[in-house]
C-alpha cells in the first residue's frame, strides 16, 4: 500500500521548501540554504515518483471505467497491462524512497587511504585504491581533491587523504570503508610467489564549519618544514602543520602545499570531518538500528573484499559476490559492485521496515 497522507504531506513540504529558497532571507544565511537544500534533495525524488503514481492510478481508474463502453473498451483493456505494471515499479521505487535515510549521503567525503600490513606491497596497493577510487569519481562527474599525502620510500603511498565532492558522494562511496585485501605476485618476488598485503579505506562525510565548533585553546599547532619527497621549495619552508585536539587526542598533518595557511586550512577540514565522524558514531553507538551496523560497529576493521590479481578476481564479502573483472574495476569500472552494496543495504532496511510494521500491527 502507497502510504497516500505521508506523500501528500512531503509534496507539501517541497512546495515550502522551494518558496524558502527563493526567499532572500534564505539565500543570504548559507547555512540554512545548504539545510534546505539538503532537504529538497532527500524529498524531490519520492515526490516525483508519487505525482507519477497518481497520474498511472487516474490513468487505470480511468480505463476501467470504460471497459464497458462500446468505442473505448478495447484500448482501455490493451492499455491496462503496462499501466497496473507501471503502477507497480512505481509502487517498488516509492517504498524504496521512504526507506530510512542516512543524513550525510547527500554530503561530500573524506576518503582516507591508509597502507596495512604487507609493506612496500601494501604501500603500492593503497596507491592502487586510491587512483581506482579517482577514475571512479572522474567517471562520476565528480572532482577529486588531493588534501595529504605520505609517499612510501619504494613508491606506493603510506596514507593519503582527498576531498571527493560531486552529486551524493557519501551515498555512493560510504560502504567502501574497511580493510581491503589484495593477493598478487609483486615485481620485487623472483619465485613468483603470491603475497597478500592490505590497506584500510576510510570514508567520511565532509562536516560544514558551522557544524563542528573547535575552540583554538582545544587546538596545539606545530610548524616544521615539510619531509619526504617533493618539490625544493616545499622542503626548504616552514610549511608542515601538525594539528593536535587535545580533548580528543586526534593528530593530523597536512604538508602538501608550499603555504602554511593553506596547509592550515587542510588540516582543520580534515579534523571538522573527524571530529564529526566521532559524534555521528556516539549517537549511533546509543541506539540499536541500522546506522549503529554502518557507522559505528566493527564492520570497518573486517576485511570487507579481496583483490585476486592472478584470477583476475574480486570478491565482496558482505554480500557473496565475486567478479572475474578485476583489470576493469581497478580502472575505476565500480558501478556493478557499488549498485549491487547499495541493492543489498536497500535490502537489509526493507525486511528491518517490514518487520517493525508487522510487528507495530500485532
Amino acid at each position: 500500500m502507497v502510504p497516500v497522507e505521508k506523500l501528500q504531506s512531503l509534496a507539501r513540504r517541497l512546495l515550502e521548501v522551494e518558496a524558502l529558497l527563493c526567499d532572500m532571507a534564505v539565500v543570504s544565511n548559507p547555512a540554512r540554504l545548504r539545510e534546505l537544500g539538503r532537504e529538497r534533495s532527500s524529498i524531490q525524488g519520492v515526490v516525483d515518483a508519487f505525482r507519477d503514481w497518481q497520474d498511472v492510478s487516474k490513468q487505470i481508474e480511468d480505463d476501467h471505467a470504460a471497459l464497458n463502453d462500446p468505442e473505448l473498451g478495447e484500448l482501455a483493456k490493451e492499455e491496462l497491462p503496462a499501466l497496473e505494471s507501471r503502477q507497480a515499479t512505481l509502487e517498488e521505487q516509492i517504498a524504496l524512497l521512504l526507506l530510512p535515510k542516512d543524513p550525510n549521503d547527500d554530503r561530500n567525503t573524506l576518503l582516507e587511504v591508509r597502507a596495512g600490513t604487507g609493506g612496500e606491497e601494501a604501500a603500492l596497493f593503497a596507491a592502487d585504491l586510491l587512483r581506482m577510487y579517482s577514475r571512479y569519481a572522474e567517471r562520476r562527474g565528480w572532482r577529486v581533491e588531493l588534501l595529504s599525502s605520505s609517499a612510501a620510500s619504494a613508491g606506493g603511498l603510506k596514507e593519503a587523504i582527498a576531498l571527493v565532492t560531486g552529486d551524493r558522494v557519501f551515498s555512493s562511496l560510504k560502504h567502501e570503508a574497511g580493510v581491503h585485501r589484495v593477493q598478487r605476485v609483486p615485481t620485487t618476488e623472483a619465485q613468483g610467489r603470491i603475497h597478500t598485503s592490505t590497506a584500510t579505506v576510510a570514508v567520511l562525510p565532509e562536516a560544514d564549519d558551522v557544524e563542528v565548533e573547535i575552540d583554538d585553546k582545544d587546538l596545539r599547532i606545530d610548524i616544521a618544514a615539510a619531509g619526504g619527497p617533493g618539490g625544493q621549495g616545499v622542503n626548504t619552508t616552514n610549511s608542515a602543520v601538525q594539528i593536535t585536539h587535545l580533548p580528543t587526542g586526534l593528530i593530523v598533518k597536512c604538508q602538501d602545499e608550499r603555504s602554511q595557511l593553506k596547509n592550515k586550512s587542510r588540516a582543520l577540514k580534515i579534523l571538522r570531518s573527524r571530529l564529526l565522524d566521532l559524534e555521528q558514531q556516539r549517537q549511533a553507538d546509543s541506539v540499536r538500528d541500522e546506522r549503529r551496523t554502518m557507522v559505528g560497529g566493527a564492520e570497518r576493521s573486517e576485511k570487507i573484499r579481496t583483490y585476486n590479481f592472478p584470477q583476475n578476481r574480486i570478491s565482496d564479502h558482505r554480500i557473496g559476490l565475486t567478479l572475474y573483472e578485476l583489470d576493469r574495476v581497478i580502472e575505476g569500472e565500480l558501478d556493478g559492485i557499488i549498485n549491487a552494496l547499495v541493492a543489498w543495504h536497500q535490502a537489509r532496511l526493507l525486511e528491518a521496515t517490514k518487520g517493525h510494521d508487522q510487528g507495530s500491527a500485532s
